[in-house]
């Protein structure tokens, strides 16, 4: 019934509004419903708005019933397609990786701009829990110079992550390896930079995130024990005031409702110069230190 009605650009936005409300908010759906049509008639954004009388023909038509159907499910539209953008890069993302986030974006800027001034242009960075490898190969591809190590526990996210590097022309060695039990070289690699967007996600936090996060992302990458929510940040800061260079920094994106117990965390092990920063959301979202 709905691939029968979609005839013009007008009819798929008015079927996808109709079908997703119950899943997503106003702008949500004709940000999703703008991506799809873009993927699948090849026309740009803007000639999709300025032209919505524009016929859908029926094997457009056909893949953009597919995919709705899909969206029904609360499957997020990056797993669709299976590509994303990430700091003006393309990324290939599939359900072995989380999907980027505009907040790691920030940070992403954030170290970009401190290396800027802190003339580390030819540094060692270390990426902890790379998934897609969206930090790394950003970095990299912003800081030609930089040598760029990062490591994940997951083979199916490191061969996203090698996909990627190769997608951006870039070079970045990846390394399996778990940063709660080192089992490779890096236990003895000495970086620059520490940077991580590690698992921070509490059961509590579960409860109150969107089923296309909860039932289709890499748990792996998401969640930590109830009882022990800064695990991970835990293990990182013990690895990086080992592995840190004299003046090496630390990035971390955090919980937002972890930013005071983060920085605590930090504190109790005498790094320096902790900044919290909010992202543009106005969310304690990333960490800065030094050793």
């Amino acid at each position: 019934m709905l691939l029968c009605c979609m005839k013009t650009i007008k009819d798929v936005f008015a079927i996808f509004k109709q079908s997703l409300v119950r899943l997503y908010g106003t702008n949500e759906i004709e940000a999703l419903t703008l991506m799809v049509i873009n993927g699948i008639t090849g026309l740009s954004k803007a000639q999709i708005k300025a032209f919505p009388e524009t016929e859908i023909v029926t094997a457009e038509a056909e893949k953009l019933s597919h995919i709705l159907q899909r969206l029904q499910t609360g499957e997020p539209i990056q797993y669709i397609l299976g590509h994303t953008e990430f700091y003006g890069l393309p990324f290939k993302v599939n359900p072995s990786v989380l999907i980027p986030r505009p907040e790691t974006e920030e940070l992403v800027e954030w170290i970009l701009n401190t290396v800027g001034t802190s003339q580390l242009t030819t540094s060692n960075i270390l990426d902890i829990g790379t998934g897609s490898g969206c930090i790394a190969i950003s970095l990299k591809a912003n800081l030609p110079g930089a040598k760029i190590s990062a490591i994940d526990i997951s083979i199916k996210a490191l061969n996203i992550a090698n996909q990627n590097a190769d997608l951006n022309n870039v070079k970045v060695n990846f390394i399996e390896d778990d940063i709660l039990n080192l089992k490779s070289q890096i236990s003895d690699l000495k970086s620059d930079i520490i940077v991580s967007n590690p698992p921070y996600v509490t059961q509590h936090d579960k409860t109150q995130m969107h089923t296309n996060v909860t039932d289709f992302e890499p748990h792996t990458a998401l969640f930590v024990p109830e009882d022990d929510p800064l695990l991970f940040y835990n293990a990182i800061a013990d690895y990086a005031l080992n592995n840190l260079s004299t003046n090496g920094l630390l990035f971390f994106e955090i919980n937002e409702n972890l930013g005071k117990q983060t920085v605590e965390l930090l504190n109790s092990k005498h790094f320096k110069n902790i900044e919290l920063r909010k992202d543009m959301s106005g969310r304690d979202r990333m960490i800065r230190t030094r050793i």
